[in-house]
Formats: structure tokens, sequence, C-alpha cells
């Protein structure tokens, strides 16, 4: 079965909301492994919107299953990541105006500035994925500067207003998991999956693991995040 990454970032949305110690995104993190969670993904922003640098600290230290570090490809960042020694770092694009990640990174411009990072981080003993739009240009881009994984943007998918273009998408993200692992990468994906919709990208043969936050941190505010992450997990099952 896929692995489940549950992103924990918006835990921490609500508790900077009023800059107070709860909810506690690592108290969430334990609940998520104790319903079935494969991994914890967290985006530690430039601008600290939410997860903050201690957070991550302690995560690393209370994280039972795998710990997965969204970042921007920044020297900042990267300190940061060789100090810690998450399980994984994901290299995602970032804007200080923008209320999400917004599309892929694009590999083929940031070719150059990207490929040092990558190997820094191998060679700190942290594997690396990077957050692509399906596209073939950018995930053979990813294999020529040694990227491990690439994380599979699956938001123009998630947000398709009907059939027809749901499933354009959905064969965009086939064509370009089946390139990855062709290729010899692990394939990842991620961004605006929810229990309603993750179904046929859970199912692709190639698909190793999915980060999931927004649905699941929305569902445990009503049910709890240990039984949220459960019901996902049985998703992903069937």
């Amino acid at each position: 079965m896929v692995r489940l990454g549950v992103n924990v970032d918006h835990v921490a949305t609500v508790r900077q909301a009023r800059r107070v110690p709860d909810p506690d995104p690592v108290q969430a993190a334990v609940l998520a492994e104790l319903g079935g969670a494969d991994g914890i993904t967290v985006h530690l922003r430039s601008d600290r919107r939410h997860i903050q640098d201690r957070d991550v600290e302690v995560l690393r230290q209370v994280v039972k299953t795998r710990l997965n570090l969204e970042m921007a490809s920044t020297q900042e960042m990267l300190k940061v990541a060789l100090t810690i020694k998450p399980d994984q770092v994901t290299l995602v694009p970032e804007r200080r105006e923008e209320l999400t990640t917004e599309g892929g990174l694009d590999v083929v411009l940031n070719a150059v500035q990207l490929r040092p990072t990558i190997k820094m981080l191998e060679e700190g003993g942290i594997h690396v994925s990077l957050f692509v739009d399906p596209d073939l240009e950018q995930v053979k881009e990813s294999h020529r500067i040694d990227a491990r994984a690439v994380e599979l943007n699956t938001a123009a998918y998630a947000d398709a207003r009907d059939a027809r273009s749901r499933e354009t998408a959905l064969r965009k993200v086939v064509d370009a998991a089946r390139l990855g692992v062709k290729l010899g990468m692990a394939v990842h994906a991620g961004h605006g999956l929810t229990y309603h919709n993750v179904g046929p990208i859970a199912r692709l043969p190639e698909m190793t693991e999915l980060n999931i936050g927004h649905n699941i941190v929305a569902r445990a505010l009503l049910v709890g995040m240990e039984r949220a992450v459960r019901e996902m997990v049985e998703v992903l099952r069937r």
C-alpha cells in the first residue's frame, strides 16, 4: 500500500493565529502516527507563518516513522536541514504572498541552483524529493540533477471542475509517474488530495507516497487526529 505522510502545518496555523502554545503540531504528529501515518510532513517557511524551528527540532526527536521537511532551496533552509537531519527533504517553491504552495518547482529553469543543494543534502544523509508539476520535462530534469524522488503536484487533478478535466489531469499524473519510475526515481504525490478524490492517485502502481495535510486536519477538527488519519488509511486500502 502507498505510504501516507500527514502534513501537520495547519495545526500550527491555528496555534499561530493566537501566538499561544496550543494546538501543538508535535502532539498532532504523535496522534497521526497512532492513527497509522507512515510519516509526518512539515513545511518550514522562510516567513515562519505556521511551523517554527523548535517544532522541527522536537519533531525530529519524537517522530517514530519518517520526518519529511518541505523547504525552499535557500542557504538558510539548507543549514536547518543539515542540522536537524530529517529523513527526507522535499524542495518546494515559495512565495511570501501565497496562501499555500502554488505550482511545482521549475527544475528546468533552476537546475543550476538546485543541483548543489541536492548534493549537499544527500551527502548529509538526507534523501531529496522535488515537488514538481506532472510535466515530463520537469521529471526528466529532476532525474538529471540527481533527485531521488519527485512529488507530483496533484492540484490540477484535485481542483478539476468536471470529469473531462479531471481525467486529463489524472492522465498527466499517470504519464509523469511512469516516466519517474522508468528513470529510477521514487514517485510521490500531493496537494489538494481529499478522502473523496485520493483513490485514483493512490491506486497508481508507480505511487509510493502521498502527502496530505489540509483535508486530514480539517477532518481532525471534528473527529480528532487519530481517527481522521485512520479514516484516510482505510480509504487508501480500498
